[in-house]
This record gives C-alpha cells, sequence and structure tokens, in this order.
C-alpha cells in the first residue's frame, strides 16, 4: 500500500521560510513523478512544483525564484522548500506522486502553511 506523509508545515511571518517534506512507502520511489499542490480556502488545488523521476522540475508561475523542489531517492522524499513566503501562499499544501507505469496516482493527507503576521 502505497502512502505519502507530509511535514513541515506551520505558522510563518511574511518574508519568512518553510520547508516541507513527504516520504513515500510502499512503492519504488524513484520511479515516480513527485509534486506539491495546494490548495487554498475557497480556491482549487492548484500545482505549485513537481519534479520528474530524472529530476526535471515545473514551478507555477506565483512561485517561480521562490521554491524549490528537490528528491533524495535514498530517503524516498521529495522537499518543498518555500522562501520568500507571502500572505497568498497560505493553503493546505498536498504531497502528490504518479507511477508512470501504472498510471496510478496517489496523495497525501495534507499539511497546512500559514503566511500571516
Amino acid at each position: 500500500q502505497v502512502q505519502l506523509v507530509e511535514s513541515g508545515g506551520g505558522l510563518v511571518q511574511p518574508g519568512g521560510s518553510l520547508r516541507l517534506s513527504c516520504v513515500l512507502s510502499g512503492s519504488i520511489f524513484s520511479v515516480h513523478k513527485m509534486g506539491w499542490y495546494r490548495q487554498a480556502p475557497g480556491k482549487q488545488r492548484e500545482l505549485a512544483a513537481s519534479i520528474t523521476a530524472g529530476g526535471v522540475t515545473n514551478y507555477a508561475d506565483s512561485v517561480k525564484g521562490r521554491f524549490t523542489i528537490s528528491r533524495d531517492n535514498a530517503k524516498n522524499t521529495v522537499d518543498l522548500q518555500m522562501n520568500s513566503l507571502k500572505p497568498e501562499d497560505t493553503a493546505v499544501y498536498y504531497c502528490n506522486s504518479r507511477n508512470p507505469f501504472t498510471s496510478n496516482e496517489y496523495w497525501g493527507k495534507g499539511t497546512l502553511v500559514t503566511v500571516s503576521s
């Protein structure tokens, strides 16, 4: 059974930084495309950043230059370093994985990030 568990959310002031981490268990992490999605109150879930098995990254325009996604295949983890946080970054952040061989997709339960003074 594939499981994704996020950690690292919390309350931070505008301009601050947070690092989210997600660990995958139950599958071969190295083949998965990994992503971080977010859902703000009253809005649809949107992609923040993704990283392929080969390390190619993709970012939403709203986070480019501020967020960095990275993966550690030895630890089965994908991290999202978030800098220069803004109040509009407030959302529940979800870890996502997609197995390109089975097309199965998995979600974590989410971690809340609140950017407020």
